[in-house]
């Protein structure tokens, strides 16, 4: 793996360890920074993707526009359609006035994150 491609990898994993301790919070608990943070690793985990293949990262929080160069050497993320579309509500939505996340959608965006994430590694061949 090439190195900048662990960083990103290292960025992403700093993500999801942000998402997975305020879902498990039991004190005030930021249901929006978990929904934020999920969007966040798996976007991080799609530019990882894209940086060890060489492609150009795109600045963008479309999940779909950062799968779609992808897809060809990596069918597999197309199963995962479903999840970049669900969590890329969760870019900027709740973090702004008028839409805020509960417990159910945090639990809903961490299970598309780790969704995502899982496929990404095993793409990169992630953890060795």
């Amino acid at each position: 793996m090439k190195p900048l491609t662990r960083e990103w990898v290292e960025k992403a994993e700093g993500d999801w360890s942000t998402a997975r301790r305020e879902l498990r919070a039991r004190k005030s608990p930021n249901f929006d920074a978990v929904c934020f943070h999920a969007q966040q690793c798996a976007e991080k985990y799609l530019e990882a993707l894209l940086q060890e293949r060489a492609e150009a990262i795109p600045r963008t929080h479309n999940l779909e526009a950062l799968a779609k160069p992808l897809l060809p050497a990596s069918p597999a993320l197309a199963a995962l359609t479903s999840s970049l579309r669900t969590l890329g509500a969760y870019a900027v939505e709740t973090r702004y006035p008028g839409r805020s996340s509960d417990r159910a959608m945090a639990r809903e965006a961490f299970g598309h994150c780790e969704a995502i994430r899982t496929g990404v590694q095993r793409i990169l061949k992630w953890p060795r």
